[in-house]
């Protein structure tokens, strides 16, 4: 056999992958309106600037007016017959109010900028709607139903009831969530429980829909109807927590009610009282359209946005997306991290962490993976997988393998270079070695005077690059299988027996590596919220503890379903906290919503959890999730500069027209000097050095939040 690694390919009856349903951008009425809004005014300002007739940029102007203002105003008036005033239709009045003495482009930039954020609005809405939706293709739309006469029909998930019997066979999701009734096999479920390797499904075990069934078939009791699976349930609890409005998003909503309020109030006392007391008419009017301008919130929302943008950009450019400005600027107030485990603190795939050769076998390790490695090579279990990987990392030969045999949770068999070889759960098959009489403790010697010969090993000396201190890989004198076997398990790595002629040789240790810099980033995220990151993980306790050593979290929460992570973090922001949930799976998505703000591991997360979160890390480098947060911190602190400048300047402005005389002219100069005032400010997050600087983590006291 050729030691080339083969393709794995799905069967042919196989479901089609997951496509999550897309709203194409041009097909959103509010991405159109705002484009159209935007085309006309760039034309239409340095025609403007540059003295051209009004004919060439009016037209241009009242394009740009229509097409960007229609909607607010629309919407804003019929807030007014609920007796509720939006700010949006404050900001259309104030465009107008430009334009009635001339100011056409101050209304006109307002428009844009107004229909530019509603259009991003309205598209990551109905993005995340969309990745929501599309989960449900998860689970298949028909299933094998097991007649009473034992016959097979197909018939839709929709129509399987509780008691049902459904036949998934190996590569098939399951349809429906169940208890397995007959039958063996390895089930993928890192979606729904976060468990980064297959898990053996046998008689009594629970399966959950939408997971894929491997190697073996499997004959499955119906417990659930559809709309209350585990799949139906993460989604319910997905869009419930979207819809659910955080306090500070209120707090700004009863602000901009009592502004738009304020202003409106203003300007026309500003116009009717002294009308009422004889004065002229022009001159009142022309007042309170000053007042107008230099009360318009422009400059407050250059104060917010080039800051977070330029923080946006500067994320963009190493690796991390962060979806809205009103993300970049919730992640700077976070006081608590909890993170998932697999393919979060760990890489996705496993891999081979260590070998155990027991005594008396008279293999080296270099010899035990090779043999283990070629027994596997036909096999398409991750496990078998990581071994085979683990030799060809090595440069070790592997003999071809004869007579290949796949028994789902107990492991494979096969023959190699003449001898029976089997690789897999430790208890079933040293059970079995048992069984037919024989020692696993007193392994016979496999090799004669030429081990390359008997093993097909050329080069027993090819360097293994194992170097992992929790399980060591030099053979021990006084070390039995079963010894062996605890203290992998014991480490948090999955133990895998492997047994020539039926007599046990070796223990492999299969884990899912740290993913670099994951301790550091744990520290760095401490430091900054004040706090300790928490692990929350639907895997063993055994494998979360041991994980959390080596990150350095002490809190550590093991087992838990998607609906227990979601009240852990509902519980956190019930006290107080301000939760950052990072997560990969589809089942970390409804923590991530829930949570105050979420990060997504991008390059194996799962789409519902790419769209849930706030940013992702495109990258998967843990690392920068620190440095995302930092980043954010220093992103609000100009936020709060500008926001100063701007009301300075907006009430220094209002109070002069009010008790003085301000020139229109002048007025409109010191509302656009301060608006360009705080958009430079804003923009120096994106200099070169702004995120090595953003990486030097700040204690949360001292970051302002």
């Amino acid at each position: 056999m050729s030691a080339e690694l083969i393709e794995e390919r799905p069967p042919a009856d196989a479901p089609p992958p997951v496509r999550p349903r897309r709203t194409r951008v041009r097909d959103l009425p509010e991405v159109r309106w705002a484009a159209l809004a935007t085309a006309a005014f760039l034309p239409a300002f340095p025609l403007d600037l540059a003295g051209a007739p009004a004919w060439l940029w009016g037209p241009l102007y009242a394009v740009c007016y229509a097409a960007g203002g229609w909607e607010p105003g629309l919407t804003g008036l019929r807030a007014l017959r609920e007796r509720a005033l939006d700010v949006d239709l404050l900001m259309v009045v104030a465009a107008l109010g430009a334009a009635a003495i001339g100011q056409f482009l101050d209304g006109a930039l307002l428009i844009v900028i107004f229909a530019v954020s509603g259009a991003l609005e309205a598209f990551a809405t109905r993005r995340t709607a969309d990745s929501v939706h599309g989960l449900l293709d998860l689970a298949p739309d028909t299933a094998t139903r097991i007649t009473p006469g034992g016959g097979e029909e197909r018939v839709a998930v929709s129509a399987l009831r509780i008691g049902d019997t459904v036949l998934v066979r190996p590569g098939e999701r399951l349809p429906a969530d169940g208890t397995v009734h007959e039958g063996a096999s390895d089930v993928q479920q890192a979606g729904i429980t976060g468990e980064p390797l297959p898990v053996d499904k046998g008689p009594g075990d629970e399966v959950f829909a939408g997971t894929l069934n491997g190697t073996g078939a499997l004959r499955v009791t119906v417990d659930r109807d559809a709309s209350a699976s585990v799949i139906a349930r993460i989604v319910a609890m997905v869009e419930e927590a979207s819809e659910r409005k955080a306090p500070g998003q209120l707090f700004i909503e009863r602000i901009e009610q009592r502004y738009a309020i304020g202003v409106v109030a203003a300007t026309l006392a500003l116009f009717a009282v002294p009308l009422a007391f004889g004065a002229d008419l022009t001159e009142t009017l022309l007042r309170a359209m000053t007042f107008m301008i230099v009360a318009s919130p422009c400059a407050v929302v250059l104060a917010t946005m080039p800051p977070l943008l330029s923080a946006i950009a500067t994320c963009g450019r190493h690796g991390v997306l962060v979806k809205s400005a009103a993300a970049m600027e919730r992640l700077g107030a976070v006081t608590r991290v909890a993170l998932d485990k697999t393919g979060t603190l760990t890489e996705e795939s496993a891999r081979v962490r260590g070998i155990r050769v027991l005594p008396g076998s008279g293999l080296t390790e270099h010899q035990a993976l090779a043999l283990a490695a070629a027994a596997e090579w036909p096999s398409e279990h991750p496990l078998a997988r990581a071994v085979v990987t683990a030799a060809r990392e090595r440069g070790l030969r592997l003999e071809p393998a004869a007579h290949f045999a796949s028994a789902p949770g107990r492991g494979i068999r096969a023959v190699v270079a003449g001898h029976t070889v089997q690789v897999g759960s430790p208890t079933a098959l040293l059970d079995g070695a048992a069984a037919h009489g024989e020692s696993p403790g007193d392994p016979a010697p496999l090799t004669g005077g030429d081990d390359s010969v008997r093993t097909g090993i050329g080069d027993a000396s090819v360097r293994t690059g194992i170097e992992d201190a929790s399980v060591r890989t030099s053979a021990r004198d006084d070390c039995p299988v079963g010894t062996a076997v605890a203290e992998v398990e014991h480490s948090g790595a999955t133990a895998i027996a492997v047994l020539v002629d039926g007599r046990p040789v070796a223990v492999l240790a299969i884990a899912a590596p740290l993913r670099t810099g994951a301790a550091e980033a744990v520290a760095a995220l401490g430091r900054l919220t004040g706090t300790p990151p928490v692990l929350l993980t639907g895997d063993n306790k055994r494998a979360a503890a041991r994980l959390g050593e080596e990150v350095g979290i002490a809190d550590v929460r093991a087992g838990l379903l998607p609906q227990d992570k979601v009240a852990t973090v509902r519980g956190w922001g019930d006290a107080g906290e301000r939760v950052l949930m990072v997560g990969d799976g589809v089942n970390d998505a409804p923590a991530l919503a829930a949570a105050h703000t979420g990060v997504a591991m991008g390059r194996a997360g799962s789409a519902l959890t790419l769209e849930t979160a706030d940013a992702v890390v495109v990258r998967d480098e843990l690392a920068a999730v620190p440095s995302l947060v930092s980043l954010s911190r220093r992103a609000r602190r100009l936020v709060a500069q500008n926001l100063v400048i701007a009301c300075v300047c907006i009430g220094a402005l209002v109070v002069w027209d009010l008790f003085g005389h301000l020139p229109l002219p002048l007025g409109v100069a010191g509302h656009e000097g301060s608006t360009v005032l705080v958009g430079l400010n804003g923009l120096r997050l994106l200099r070169t050095s702004a995120w090595p600087g953003a990486m030097r983590a700040r204690p949360r006291s001292a970051a302002g939040s």
